[in-house]
């Protein structure tokens, strides 16, 4: 019971922690005015750790301009162990499916729109540590994202992205869970 009661508070602040970070409402920056992420130094474990939402924005905007044709570029912008900030741009060619069997795996859209399919079978699985990936999902659940919207995948769950439409720009949190 106490654990279930740690996951359950944990998943609430890091979930309140992304609203906050995202809700500013502030527009993005044009791709071209924005300066390139930097890595933060690690975060001081005697306060939270911050990222401004126009620092946020640089990261989007480096994001997609280093990303080229990989369907999915990542960058981190923020950690504070064992949770893991960071920001996707997706481009509109095949993306692979998921499944984390450590993680659940909290959304939030800022830009752009997808499907979000969940539940279902991999298909083609292929083991990579923790995780698995498959070519795409059949079984599953489709959910249309568009900006502002959130999905939180609990572990174990397989998910895919599809249906890009011109780019989609999720933050997500991994949440490692309690066992």
């Amino acid at each position: 019971m106490r654990k279930r009661a740690y996951a359950t508070r944990a998943m609430r602040s890091a979930v309140t922690v992304c609203v906050l970070v995202w809700a500013s409402g502030q527009p993005r920056p044009r791709a071209q005015a924005a300066a390139p992420a930097t890595t933060a130094p690690a975060p001081d474990m005697t306060r939270g750790a911050y990222i401004s939402a126009s620092d946020a924005a640089a990261a989007v905007a480096a994001t997609a301009a280093k990303q080229g044709t990989t369907p999915n570029g990542i960058t981190r912008i923020l950690q504070l162990a064992p949770y893991t900030v960071s920001i996707e741009h997706r481009i509109p060619v095949a993306q692979s499916a998921a499944i984390h069997d450590k993680d659940a795996e909290l959304f939030y859209v800022v830009d752009g729109s997808a499907t979000l399919v969940t539940g279902g079978a991999l298909v083609n699985p292929t083991r990579n540590g923790d995780n698995m990936s498959g070519t795409a999902i059949t079984g599953g659940t489709s959910q249309k994202m568009s900006k502002g919207d959130f999905m939180l995948i609990p572990q174990g769950v397989a998910h895919w992205i599809t249906d890009i439409q011109g780019s989609f720009t999720p933050m997500t949190l991994h949440l490692p869970m309690v066992k």
